[in-house]
């Protein structure tokens, strides 16, 4: 890890990126991530047979239960195989980016925003991957987790304060 030396501001002068600065990066990454996501979805589910598509929408048309079933096997099959690569896909993103030298996403980098450790350091890959992951409980109670962030002292969500990682204005 590396200190940010050319950072003037001290740690108690530090500015952080509050709640609704988050939600606006946020949807900027979003609508990145959700590009290649709908790519990797259409390229997918055009693999589904046209058979078991037709049974699917229409289940009069199996001639047994099993072909109905092999039609819902073939179609859990894909959305497990989708729902893995999109989970790569964000994984790469969000924990990739807030760990490389920018440290944060685009979208943070539009709004003038990275994530540190306590100290202003960058964050390792493994602390962004626990980041990602604790954000998921964020959200399980009403987004709370992610509300928190409007009000804790340091505008620190639940996922934040799990990876000891602060969102600061650049």
């Amino acid at each position: 890890m590396e200190l940010n030396l050319n950072e003037s501001v001290s740690l108690e002068e530090r500015k952080y990126g509050g709640f609704w600065i988050r939600v606006a990066a946020y949807l900027v990454d979003y609508i990145i991530v959700s590009i290649p996501m709908s790519i990797v979805f259409f390229l997918l589910f055009s693999t589904l047979s046209s058979e078991s598509l037709d049974l699917l929408m229409n289940p009069e048309l199996a001639t047994s239960q099993l072909m109905l079933e092999q039609a819902i096997f073939e179609l859990f099959g894909v959305f497990a195989i989708v729902w893995l690569i999109c989970m790569f896909i964000s994984i790469l993103y969000f924990a990739g980016m807030h760990a490389s030298k920018v440290q944060g996403t685009v979208g943070k980098m539009l709004l003038g925003l990275k994530v540190t450790d306590y100290e202003g350091n960058r964050i390792s890959f493994w602390r962004g991957l626990g980041r990602y992951f604790a954000m998921y409980l964020s959200s399980v109670i009403f987004m709370i987790g992610f509300i928190m962030a409007g009000v804790t002292e340091k505008k620190q969500g639940l996922h934040d304060l799990i990876a000891s990682t602060l969102v600061v204005k650049k």
